[in-house]
């Protein structure tokens, strides 16, 4: 069984995190979404509530677990049995960041391998931050994030 994980912040998931996931899943056996707590970030939501929204709009699939986590990524990956660090790409400046990144895993553990997936021409704009932008200025963000996320970042909002 080939286990990949598909780390982020994920405040909160979009539509476009979900086509990296459902991709994925073509290629592995499981996918372990992880959210890390990203106190750095400041994010919106907290860690439980990512999770939560995560696991809602994941149910129909079997394939996925939905986790957080607070310690280095090639470390939640050997306790998962993970061989593949799976990242989305949006944009060429994503590349140049996700390789750092891609060559200290590396480092820290040679046998995890890093997956970039290219996005879908459709999901090429949508950021997590751009949705609670628009959201925060009552734009529609029907199209960005499964339906019970909208309802959460709507609550939250208000």
């Amino acid at each position: 069984m080939v286990i990949a994980v598909y780390p982020g912040t994920f405040d909160p998931i979009t539509n476009g995190h979900m086509d990296v996931i459902n991709r994925g899943l073509r290629l592995f056996d499981k996918v372990i979404l992880a959210i890390a707590t990203s106190k750095s970030k400041a994010p919106m939501f907290s860690l439980s509530e990512r999770v939560s929204m995560a696991e809602v709009a994941l149910e129909h699939n079997p394939n996925v677990l939905v986790t957080g986590f607070e310690n280095l990524l090639v470390d939640f990956c050997q306790e998962h049995k993970a061989t593949v660090i799976l990242r989305g790409l949006r944009a060429v400046s994503d590349f140049e960041y996700e390789l750092q990144l891609a060559g200290m895993n590396r480092h820290l553990n040679n046998s995890i391998e890093t997956l970039f997936l290219p996005t879908t021409e459709n999901n090429a704009y949508i950021s997590s931050s751009l949705v609670k932008e628009v959201a925060k200025l009552n734009g529609n963000i029907a199209d960005f994030v499964p339906n019970n996320v909208k309802a959460e970042l709507t609550k939250k909002i208000v």
